[in-house]
């Protein structure tokens, strides 16, 4: 990965974005993108939409949300203790002991998740441990209910402590890779179709609130109203100890970007998809999926008349938690494939499913 991708890489992923508060991602996309699109638009919902060769009339549609899970301060207890609520899918079994950030409107302020000490904790309570996120405390080290006021309100967004630790392999580990490489990996296709001819009109948007419904792809599908639509987001990893079903389908880190397969799924936009892999010598993984997508693509499809739909899934271990992993040569990868995918669509594609 060049140095300028992967500085745009780490800046996103260093930057919150709680769903509902995507404002300050949105700022680092746009002025990032503004040098290579033809056009840059932030709608009413938030959603940032990149579009280059804008004049053609056919139009294809990336998306990558760029929402994270978070938090948000529900309540602060006299003694200056924070109790938060869930912005998307926590998973309360990894948050005691954790780091996390407030996002306040003066600046960020560091907490962490407290625990009662194992010495003092009865036979039970070692036995049962207890996941309810309204029991669970942050400490921002306030002395009272007033104190921690002066610096954080109720309603405040959460997230977990940003930052990107690099381990061996090309592999990478940070919160927000869900889904923050499907918007990465959405501008860098975009990118690399500025050079060269291009026969369509291509979008490369920055959706919100995808954790709290897909209301951002909905929304901006509407308005842009392609004829294809390409959701980027992350896949479960198999390769790891916690994959404990043998039956389920193989996904691999490094092995490269998963290709959906399923009624969520328009066949020739699949086809393409692996033919243009094919023809660019990357890698894919298959990835059948018998039910509707829990990502952008559900959404997508049925806009308006309807959207040839398809969807890109990358390999990542331990989503939802403070130390997800991928893969930097999926990323790459997978922004090649749909920039080769893009440039293959002329004037004779037809996408109606025959």
């Amino acid at each position: 990965m060049n140095g300028e991708s992967k500085e745009f890489l780490y800046e996103l992923l260093s930057t919150p974005s709680p769903s509902g508060f995507e404002q300050s991602i949105q700022r680092v996309v746009r002025g990032h993108m503004e040098k290579y699109a033809d056009s840059v638009e932030t709608d009413l919902h938030g959603n940032v939409i990149v579009g280059i060769n804008t004049k053609a009339s056919r139009k294809v549609m990336l998306a990558g949300h760029c929402d994270q899970i978070g938090m948000m301060v529900n309540n602060i207890s006299k003694e200056g203790f924070l109790f938060l609520g869930a912005l998307g899918g926590i998973d309360a079994g990894v948050l005691h002991g954790s780091h996390v950030t407030i996002q306040s409107e003066s600046g960020p302020v560091q907490g962490v998740f407290g625990r009662k000490p194992i010495h003092m904790q009865t036979s039970d309570e070692r036995d049962r441990l207890k996941l309810d996120l309204d029991k669970m405390w942050v400490d921002i080290g306030a002395t009272s209910q007033k104190d921690a006021e002066k610096r954080v309100k109720i309603g405040d967004p959460v997230t977990f402590k940003l930052g990107v630790t690099e381990l061996s392999s090309d592999l990478i580990c940070s919160p927000g890779l869900d889904d923050k490489v499907g918007l990465f990996i959405a501008m860098e296709a975009l990118k690399l179709c500025t050079k060269g001819k291009l026969g369509v009109a291509l979008y490369a948007v920055s959706t919100v609130q995808e954790e709290v419904g897909l209301r951002g792809a909905r929304t901006a599908a509407y308005s842009i109203d392609p004829e294809v639509g390409i959701a980027i987001d992350v896949t479960f990893a198999s390769d790891n100890p916690g994959n404990d079903n043998p039956r389920a389908v193989p996904c691999k880190l490094g092995a490269g970007p998963c290709i959906s397969r399923g009624p969520n799924v328009n066949p020739v936009v699949e086809r393409m998809l692996l033919a243009s892999a094919k023809k660019a010598k990357i890698a894919v993984q298959a990835a059948p999926s018998p039910k509707l997508l829990g990502n952008d693509a559900n959404v997508i499809q049925i806009s308006k008349r309807g959207v040839a739909a398809g969807s890109i899934g990358i390999p990542n271990r331990y989503m939802h938690t403070q130390v997800e992993i991928c893969h930097l040569k999926d990323l790459e990868n997978s922004a090649k494939l749909l920039a080769k995918f893009t440039k293959d669509i002329t004037a004779k594609t037809d996408f109606r499913p025959m």
